[in-house]
């Protein structure tokens, strides 16, 4: 369903099959924007819609696959102490590659620290998102060679920058658009707040996409939220609406037309991708003390990369040669991945005193001064 507010209301198309829409309205829960139904089968929306070729379902397929290894090889390397922490998408590769694959190369993206998707869309290096995860970078990677910013930790924030950014682009005379990711817990931010303000008040070409995994570290949605997460941009005057976040077609669909509509003076709108978080927060996180297994099954059975498979193979888009190849390409990734971390350098000691001042500090020189005499006391003490 989309909310509409009165500054900026969508006309229905009409004619088209309402598949998918009976499920939630029989349970009296919020509908949801739905392309592929978890059985793999294609169905319509009237507002929404997509029309790829096989390459590009493949292309889709492919972008997932890969990019769930790389984050279970991730999830390995931090396990055996090759990294300080990591943050699992697993379960959300839709979400990621759908909106990731809905942006164009000039378009701007503000990420949090989990859209490892959205980075693989946007062409940064899988392996220069794992430097700052090891400790040997603050982020890996310039974000204006692919625009896409540095990872995010303060929750929420990033929603104040990617907005600031898209009123830029306004004073710029640009057509591009920015999109912001966060997540269910983030939206209970106050940055996030004033996030909507600015932006609808300045109708700012920002997406906000919001990420509902269910799961703010151990505390729920229903424990955040009165009403579904997407009604919010009701109250701040702009368009919201909940896409079914394991339906990479949907995504795709809803994300481009948000995109399309920030592109074209109409301001800012909320996605909420409803999905799950199938492994835990991060690393340091144990969801079996909080959460049933009989929750996580359920949403197995609403998998992303298994319902697209499904419809690859009904459709005869993709056959044994196509998988059994990703498959190779897969573990090929994984050992790329396992190679590069092992070998990534330290940082220079000296480096946490570059680029304080620009033109230098007495007090910083006095702090490099007797930092560089400490580590040597370490060297006279071994001979």
């Amino acid at each position: 369903m989309t909310v509409d507010s009165t500054a900026a209301r969508k006309p229905r198309r009409g004619g088209s099959k309402r598949a998918g829409a009976k499920t939630a309205a029989a349970a009296g829960a919020p509908e949801l924007v739905q392309l592929l139904t978890p059985e793999g089968e294609r169905v319509e929306h009237p507002d929404y819609s997509i029309d790829l070729t096989a390459e590009e379902l493949r292309g889709l397929y492919r972008d997932m696959v890969l990019t769930r290894r790389f984050d279970a090889e991730a999830t390995t390397l931090q396990r055996q102490g090759e990294l300080g922490l990591w943050a699992s998408l697993l379960g959300q590769e839709a979400a990621q590659i759908g909106s990731g694959r809905a942006t164009r190369p000039d378009d701007y993206v503000f990420p949090t620290y989990r859209e490892h998707g959205v980075a693989w869309c946007r062409g940064v290096d899988p392996t220069n998102l794992l430097g700052m995860f090891r400790g040997v970078n603050n982020g890996g990677w310039d974000p204006n060679e692919n625009n896409f910013h540095l990872y995010t930790i303060v929750i929420g924030s990033q929603a104040l920058h990617a907005t600031g950014y898209a009123m830029g682009i306004t004073k710029d005379g640009a057509d591009s658009a920015v999109i912001a990711y966060f997540g269910d817990g983030a939206s209970s931010q106050g940055d996030v707040a004033e996030a909507f303000t600015f932006a609808a008040v300045y109708n700012a070409p920002v997406v906000f996409f919001c990420q509902n995994n269910q799961w703010a570290i151990s505390e729920p949605t229903e424990k955040q939220t009165r009403v579904p997460l997407y009604q919010r941009a009701q109250g701040y005057g702009f368009p919201g609406v909940r896409v079914d976040g394991n339906d990479v077609l949907a995504c795709l669909a809803v994300t481009k037309a948000a995109l399309d509509r920030a592109r074209t003076g109409q301001g800012p709108m909320l996605i909420e991708a409803f999905t799950y978080r199938m492994g835990a927060h991060t690393t340091s996180d144990d969801p079996t003390r909080y959460r049933r297994d009989e929750e996580r099954e359920l949403w197995e059975a609403k998998d992303p990369i298994a319902r697209l498979r499904a419809y690859l193979e009904r459709e005869g888009h993709a056959d044994e040669a196509f998988f059994a190849a990703l498959e190779t390409e897969s573990d090929e990734l994984a050992k790329h991945v396992r190679d590069r971390v092992r070998t990534m350098p330290d940082p220079d000691d000296m480096a946490i005193f570059d680029n304080i001042y620009a033109d230098g500090h007495a007090l910083v020189d006095e702090e490099r001064a007797q930092f560089a005499a400490y580590q040597a006391s370490f060297a006279e003490e071994s001979h």
